[in-house]
């Protein structure tokens, strides 16, 4: 923090948002130079491969700089931008803000043509949210949308801080309303006509130029459109990329026979929904067989480290157990952690809480960081064998995947109808071999087989 005629200068680096994070990407910026900002309010909307966040402002004053574009991708740590806070007679804490007309007054003029946070574009969102500014504050891309598409807020819900809308709040509600206009038209009697279905709006990213005139080609020729990639979405491809060529992939499935669990989560399903309030799934019993199989296995629960040149394994001593959240237009792992410490009821519920959130769009970058194994649920999509990237600098993923009756040979040679499913890993080949993930799996496979009715879920 920097002083000068009793205003400090207070400096916004970009914040570790996962390990293994290097860099992130500002996405938007939710306040402009000169306009003020509450303390924890957010400033920012930042992008990893890992997490999408809102950074807070540390202080409440008013932003002097802002020091990167929006789009530009920094490292962890550099400075973002600095802000302006009054302070006191004595040179101590900044002074609190006089309201809305203290804020105004802290915003310099705007260029030509350019509306400012408050101004004609800001009366429009009071106007639409009945008065409720708090709420309905937004950002110039929001409000730039409202006005290209003639949207009124008070239908969109938000999902950012106490309600406020986002972009893709704004987007989502344009494909809700394209497909309820779509709908309508069949009901009106409209011929059917079969066509490519569109691409969801909130995949592309939305710049001030204008849009491709009818008739005239996209980007990339008559036969093709060119699609520019989310920050996110370019984030998590170059993270993909990035594993790919550091690890060496090594992939095996064993095949699990879930007749046992299959009738335990029957029985326990719905006294367990009106118990605890949530439903009961199939994933948090596999997480309680892989937390304990990693307490046998720990190579598993390890890292690759090159120290000094020299390769090295660390072994974690917490599990921390990540889980993939697949969202529309996005890939998160929000870590359980000391998940080997909770029951089957408490994996339950963080894993609610967790997906809840991802899903709200709500994760704290504490919710990505320290993971040391990581779980997918490629089952939830209909996967049967699947072959996932390593979530680095992990040692190893697993996945589970659908549960298909098939008919199996049974231990007294039989032909049996059984609930089967496969359970995949890949791992770094650096850290381990063939036969300490084959022991890894066995163990794993053995566990869930022996889940059934009558087991304790607390």
């Amino acid at each position: 923090m920097t002083t000068a005629a009793g205003v400090a200068t207070v400096s916004v680096t970009m914040p570790k948002l996962g390990e293994s994070v290097l860099e992130g990407t500002v996405v938007r910026w939710l306040k402009r130079e000169g306009e003020a900002v509450g303390q924890n309010e957010p400033l920012a909307e930042v992008v990893t491969d890992k997490v999408n966040s809102e950074i807070p402002s540390p202080v409440e004053g008013s932003v002097a700089r802002l020091l990167v574009a929006e789009g530009q991708t920094v490292a962890i740590g550099a400075e973002i931008a600095t802000l302006a806070v009054v302070e006191d007679a004595t040179g101590g804490a900044p002074a609190p803000a006089s309201g809305e007309m203290g804020r105004r007054a802290a915003r310099p003029p705007t260029p030509s043509g350019e509306l400012a946070a408050g101004d004609g574009a800001g009366a429009l969102d009071e106007a639409q949210a009945g008065g409720n500014d708090v709420r309905r504050r937004t950002s110039p891309l929001v409000r730039r949308l409202v006005r290209e598409h003639g949207i009124d807020l008070g239908l969109v819900r938000g999902t950012g801080t106490d309600g406020r809308v986002r972009k893709e709040d704004i987007l989502t509600y344009l494909d809700e309303r394209a497909g309820t206009a779509a709908s309508a038209a069949g009901a009106a009697g409209a011929p059917f006509l079969p066509a490519a279905p569109p691409t969801p709006a909130r995949w592309l990213e939305h710049s001030a130029s204008a849009p491709t005139a009818p008739g005239e080609p996209a980007a990339g020729g008559g036969d093709e459109e060119l699609v520019p990639l989310t920050p996110i979405r370019r984030a998590i491809a170059e993270h993909m990329v990035r594993s790919v060529q550091t690890s060496p992939h090594t992939w095996t499935y064993v095949e699990t026979d879930v007749s046992g669990l299959v009738k335990w989560r029957q029985q326990d399903r719905d006294a367990f929904r009106q118990r605890e309030g949530i439903d009961l799934s199939y994933v948090p019993f596999v997480c309680k067989a892989v937390v304990e199989t990693l307490r046998e296995h720990p190579i598993l629960n390890s890292t690759w480290r090159e120290t000094d040149g020299r390769g090295q394994v660390a072994l974690k001593k917490r599990i921390n157990l990540g889980v993939a959240v697949a969202l529309e237009d996005n890939l998160v792992v929000p870590v359980i952690k000391d998940a080997d410490r909770l029951n089957v009821a408490g994996l339950a519920h963080a894993l609610n809480e967790l997906v809840t959130r991802a899903r709200a769009g709500k994760l704290r970058p504490d919710d990505v960081q320290g993971g040391t194994f990581t779980l997918n649920n490629t089952g939830a999509l209909g996967s049967i064998l699947s072959q996932p990237i390593i979530n680095q600098p992990q040692a190893a993923i697993l996945t589970m995947e659908a549960i298909v009756k098939r008919a199996v040979v049974t231990a007294d040679d039989a032909i049996a109808i059984r609930p089967m499913m496969n359970v995949c890993i890949s791992f770094d080949h650096r850290i381990c071999d063939g036969l300490q993930v084959g022991r890894f799996m066995q163990s794993l496979k053995r566990r869930i087989e022996l889940m059934g009715p009558g087991g304790s879920l607390y």
